[in-house]
């Protein structure tokens, strides 16, 4: 049997394990030959031509991971400083808006001061911006009723203005012939009501004729 693994081995161009004829004097388990098979792959472990060629590949690797994380934090840079550029517009524009909002808040209130520190008066007037005719009305129909009040500061007497108007007279109102005009139209508004068709400007001359009898008596 071992002269048959013998020839085998020798026709398969293998070295023979076996020595002496017996398995245990195979050279894979003789102490000198393993020890010389350490020293060699020892040697082999050591040279400095493969220790170059590790230390070479060990820096190629440290290089590329250090272009990669370099690249990932020249992005994360980039990106916050656009953040940081897009919240800094963001803040800049919400300032501006408040401070526009503001101006004009105080613009408003001043526009109102300046008309009236009466706030019926200035709610009328407000009526005028709407883009509604039915809110012009509404502007009439309130300044008339700020005339019967100043009528009845005055001390005019009657169960409504148009009584109010007939007790009065030129020598203790002056503005009597202004106030039938004024009210007049606001009894067409309450008479007629949609069929009663009114213009913004004719609604502004309006409110203005009771702002000028308002104004002659300090009312507003």
């Amino acid at each position: 049997m071992l002269t048959f693994l013998s020839t085998l081995l020798a026709q398969g161009g293998l070295e023979n394990p076996i020595v002496g004829g017996t398995f245990l004097d195979t050279k894979y388990l003789n102490p000198d030959y393993l020890f010389d098979k350490q020293i060699s792959v020892y040697s082999y472990i050591t040279n400095p031509t493969l220790l170059y060629g590790l230390s070479d590949l060990f820096h190629g690797i440290l290089y590329f991971l250090a272009i990669f994380f370099l690249t990932i934090i020249s992005y994360c840079w980039i990106r916050m400083f656009e953040i940081r550029k897009k919240e800094h517009a963001h803040l800049h524009h919400e300032i501006h808006e408040y401070a526009h909002h503001q101006v004009e808040k105080e613009k408003k209130a001043r526009q109102e001061k300046e008309i009236s520190t009466n706030p019926r008066w200035v709610t009328s007037v407000n009526y005028l911006y709407s883009n509604n005719e039915s809110d012009w009305k509404l502007a009439i129909i309130e300044a008339d009723s700020m005339l019967e009040q100043l009528l009845d500061q005055l001390g005019f007497k009657g169960e409504s203005l148009g009584d109010k108007l007939k007790g009065a007279n030129q020598g203790n109102f002056r503005s009597l012939s202004t106030a039938w005009e004024v009210h007049t139209i606001r009894n067409r508004i309450a008479h007629e009501g949609v069929e009663f068709q009114l213009s913004n400007h004719e609604a502004k001359r309006v409110v203005a004729l009771y702002e000028g009898i308002f104004r002659q008596y300090g009312f507003i």
